[in-house]
């Protein structure tokens, strides 16, 4: 692939690269590489590696930057909104990066150019070919660029998508177990369900939640679960 078929992949990303040589092995996923003569080729997997460490760094920075007054443990959980693998597949398939990633011949067959691991993974790399390219300035503007709608609205985000894993620290800390969830009914058609689940906290408590998908009704349950354990400190439900 000639440097000027990258050029659409900058201009989307947003950094025009000085070594395209980095680009290029960002690109090049391991099953590419195997099947080929050149023994200099490198996959992307050391750069997957830095990219993950590098985004780390200055998602973390930024989400810093953005909530001053937001605690450490927050400040983590935010961060794993934002920073995994659905999430990164989602940007990499924004900058059409699989129309550009090297496959071998199975993993092209196998329609690899979409397979959420591999986008995500290229979307690392290529965040680590931007570092060492640009430095850290260059990343801020890319991460920026492509993070930054994201950012502000994960405080929405924490609230409505944590209270499961916020009630399965209160559970397990205080009563050496953790909450069980079932759906107990789903109805309507399949574009268009309700689902009904139950949670049970030991045999002390049981709380109810709806929604449109299980994991909405889920957290339902675990809001009213948590709000009923906070105000009770020993329950005796």
């Amino acid at each position: 692939m000639s440097d000027e078929q990258f050029s659409s992949l900058e201009l989307a990303l947003g950094h025009h690269f000085n070594d395209m040589a980095l680009l290029r092995e960002a690109l090049q996923h391991s099953s590419y590489v195997n099947e080929q003569r050149e023994l200099s080729l490198k996959d992307n997997e050391r750069l997957e590696l830095l990219g993950d460490a590098v985004l780390d760094l200055v998602i973390t920075h930024m989400l810093m930057d953005n909530f001053p007054e937001t605690q450490e443990g927050d400040l983590s959980r935010m961060r794993a909104i934002i920073v995994n693998e659905s999430q990164l597949a989602h940007m990499a398939q924004e900058l059409d990066l699989g129309r550009h990633l090297l496959l071998g011949k199975g993993e092209a067959l196998s329609n690899g150019q979409e397979k959420t691991s591999i986008l995500a993974d290229a979307f690392e790399a290529i965040i680590a070919a931007v570092y060492l390219d640009g430095g850290l300035q260059a990343v801020f503007e890319v991460v920026e660029r492509h993070f930054s709608q994201i950012i502000q609205g994960v405080e929405e985000r924490l609230e409505e998508e944590d209270f499961k894993s916020r009630l399965q620290e209160l559970v397990q800390s205080r009563f050496k177990t953790i909450p069980q969830y079932k759906v107990e009914a789903e109805k309507g058609p399949d574009h268009d369900k309700t689902f009904w689940v139950r949670l049970q906290v030991g045999s002390f408590l049981t709380t109810h939640g709806t929604g449109k998908s299980k994991k909405a009704a889920e957290q339902a349950a675990a809001s009213v679960a948590l709000e009923k354990l906070q105000e009770n400190e020993e329950p005796s439900f």
